[in-house]
């Protein structure tokens, strides 16, 4: 398959869906504790779901994530094997991560250097534990 910047398409990333147990509380934590506006929120009565959009840019020209909340879901979603992470530079990641563990969210990485490299990590997990790398920038 071609390059897709090569063949003209402009191809980019537009979000990144995950799906919430309880999408206020998810709100709380994207929106006001990791700084994100909340970019659109639909209901969808017919099919029992909401999707919301969050993110730190626009969609037109920023990758954000989309929130998917099913109505009827009752337990925690299993989180698989397969799903890795969602990364965010901050330009402050030792007061963001106190900030942070104020606001009671896990965190399982403290910041420090990364192995074999230099950059500094740190692994927090939203409201469904869903692992957030901050990456000082």
């Amino acid at each position: 398959m071609a390059n897709a910047a090569a063949t003209g398409l402009g191809a980019c990333i537009l979000h990144t869906m995950i799906r919430v147990k309880d999408l206020d509380r998810s709100l709380d934590f994207y929106t006001r504790l990791l700084g994100m506006k909340l970019l659109r929120k639909n209901d969808y009565p017919g099919g029992r779901f909401t999707l919301a959009f969050v993110g730190f840019g626009d969609e037109a020209s920023s990758a954000v994530i989309e929130l998917t909340h099913n109505w009827d879901q009752a337990e925690p979603y299993s989180l698989g094997s397969g799903f890795g992470h969602v990364a965010i530079g901050v330009p402050d990641i030792y007061g963001t991560c106190k900030a942070l563990e104020a606001e009671g969210v896990k965190i399982p990485r403290p910041p420090g250097p990364m192995k074999h490299g230099s950059t500094v990590i740190a692994f927090v997990e939203d409201p469904d534990g869903y692992k957030i790398e901050l990456i000082a920038r």
